[in-house]
């Protein structure tokens, strides 16, 4: 059998899945959360939340121009920092932090598909389950066309939430010029707001299925990262317009409420769309997943069984299946929630180790193609490292 995937991903396909991924369900959620806790300038927080998220984002970029690999925080680390051990571990942490993120969003994505069809919550996980990982199976291409439709419309539906928070009456504290910002509340709601923004470690999985890595790479990381923050300036822009913040923080339906303020109607196609974007997440989850084991069979003999590719599809087939099954074995059994918190934070040091790769890197190879300042990714492991040290104390009080 082969032990090559196939180039098939052009820019655009690569620029939806990032996007996809970013977006995902967590805009759902994390608009109220950043209004709660900013009121009115919960954009302001987006945005900062994105600027923080850039210099590990230029990082990755030049990583994966110079790295196009499967394995792509793993492989960093193995030839940046020459620490096989290391290396294993990162790359295992993505694969966990991969699996229990799709477990979590399938869990999220059933629960509003059981509120529109009548299905019973188990049947629904294993048949979806079963489903999307057969689509990881069969291509790639058709795997990131399938994600870039599921986005599609994810976005659109975003567009509709902001259109109508615009047609809203404005609430009370919609005054301008605005109010001076609650500097406490808008770095509260930028710290957990950077979690909206680290999709593109999984973009770089892909990588070794990318043509002309060294340029598509770079672009599609930094263009999925521009679009998600504007998207969500945006929507929650519209969401403090029209809906007060106090409501807003305590809804686990944000988006909902901002669409009843704007045209009175029940918004029963939300529940449609996060479906769409949960199927999203959790494809994406299993295609980067299946990718780092079949990466970490290239440098490392227990996972030697994993570094194979099917001779038709061009896809890791047997990394699919197992991904695939601990998702849906996760999403019936394991506490996904808490697990998910618990491996976001270690992805948080993930990129910190992977920015430190990038200055060894730089050290001992002359800068070629797409590159970055040498301080780059010294800031993206201050920027890490503070992040983590912040939630974990966030968590602690």
């Amino acid at each position: 059998m082969p032990e090559a995937l196939k180039r098939r991903i052009g820019p655009g396909l690569l620029t939806a899945y990032g996007i996809g991924i970013m977006v995902g369900a967590g805009i759902y959620v994390l608009t109220g959360a950043a209004a709660g806790e900013a009121g009115m300038w919960a954009p302001v927080a987006f945005l900062l939340a994105a600027l923080v998220a850039v210099p590990t984002a230029l990082s990755f970029s030049e990583l994966s121009a110079r790295i196009p690999e499967a394995a792509g925080d793993s492989s960093y680390v193995e030839i940046g920092l020459q620490a096989h051990w290391l290396a294993v571990g990162v790359g295992m942490i993505n694969v966990v932090a991969g699996t229990v993120a799709a477990a979590a969003v399938l869990r999220g994505g059933v629960g509003y598909l059981t509120s529109i069809i009548d299905i019973p919550f188990a049947v629904a996980v294993i048949g979806l389950g079963i489903a999307l990982t057969g689509v990881a199976i069969i291509g790639v291409l058709e795997s990131l066309a399938l994600a870039a439709i599921l986005t599609v419309i994810e976005v659109v539906g975003l567009v509709l939430v902001i259109g109508a928070g615009v047609a809203a009456e404005p609430v009370a504290d919609w005054v301008l010029p605005l109010p001076t910002p609650e500097w406490n509340g808008v770095a509260a709601a930028t710290l957990f707001a950077v979690f909206a923004f680290i999709g593109f470690d999984d973009m770089v999985n892909m990588a070794e299925e990318v043509r002309a890595p060294a340029r598509n790479m770079p672009r599609a990381i930094l263009y999925a990262l521009g679009i998600t923050a504007i998207l969500y300036a945006m929507v929650s822009l519209a969401a403090v317009r029209s809906v007060p913040r106090e409501v807003l923080g305590a809804s686990e339906r944000p988006l909902a409420l901002v669409w009843e303020a704007g045209t009175g109607t029940s918004p029963v196609f939300l529940s449609a769309i996060a479906v769409a974007a949960a199927l999203n997440g959790v494809l994406a989850q299993i295609v980067m997943a299946s990718r780092v084991l079949f990466g970490l069979g290239r440098r490392s003999p227990q996972f030697a069984l994993f570094y194979h590719a099917h001779p038709r599809f061009g896809t890791p087939v047997l990394a699919s299946v197992l991904i695939g099954a601990v998702v849906i074995a996760s999403a019936l059994t394991l506490p996904v929630a808490v697990l998910a918190e618990v491996t976001t934070l270690a992805l948080l040091i993930v990129f910190a180790i992977v920015n430190a790769a990038l200055i060894g890197l730089k050290r001992r190879q002359p800068d070629v193609g797409f590159s970055v300042g040498a301080w780059v990714p010294w800031a993206g492991i201050i920027l890490s490292l503070g992040c983590f040290a912040a939630s974990v104390a966030g968590r602690m009080t």
